[in-house]
């Protein structure tokens, strides 16, 4: 099955990073940064009951990855890791998701914060985060928990 599949943006992500400097690796990493999402009215019934719940995942187009790697470099670490073991926009998709908290919706903008995504970025769907069904115990984190032994931050979640 190699048969193209297109998808349509439902909406656009504004927010204050029009370039990578300075924004987090994770939008958990930058709590105070707010960002907003522009649904095209067309889906805006599909937001009905949305205020409800704290987090949303954002599921977007890295419209500014011009390249596609199966090997890259990321953020935390000086050497080179599969694709599909780190979270580049770099891909064979272009696919980006995002956590982030919700602080208002209303008519067709949600308001939110956690934010790690690039200005003007076109958005492709919405599901609530869900505790119940997203979160998971004993979790493995492959060569990122070193970074996070003892509890602590890494120096370098914000980009430069």
């Amino acid at each position: 099955m190699n048969k193209e599949i297109r998808l349509k943006p439902i909406g656009i992500i504004y927010t204050p990073y029009k370039d990578i400097k300075g924004m987090p690796i994770q939008g958990k990493f930058e709590k105070n940064v707010i960002g907003r999402v522009e649904v095209f009215q067309k889906y805006q019934k599909g937001l009905k009951d949305v205020n409800g719940f704290s987090h949303l995942i954002l599921i977007y187009y890295f419209n500014r990855a011009r390249e596609e790697n199966l090997i890259g470099k990321p953020f935390l670490e000086k050497g080179e890791r599969g694709i599909f073991s780190i979270r580049s926009p770099f891909r064979p998709n272009r696919l980006g998701i995002s956590i982030v908290k919700i602080k208002n919706v209303k008519n067709n903008i949600i308001t939110f914060s956690e934010v790690d995504i690039l200005d003007k970025t076109p958005l492709l769907d919405i599901k609530p985060y869900v505790t119940h069904y997203d979160s998971r115990e004993n979790v493995k984190n492959g060569w990122i928990d070193k970074h996070f032994e003892k509890s602590k931050m890494p120096a370098n979640i914000i980009l430069e």
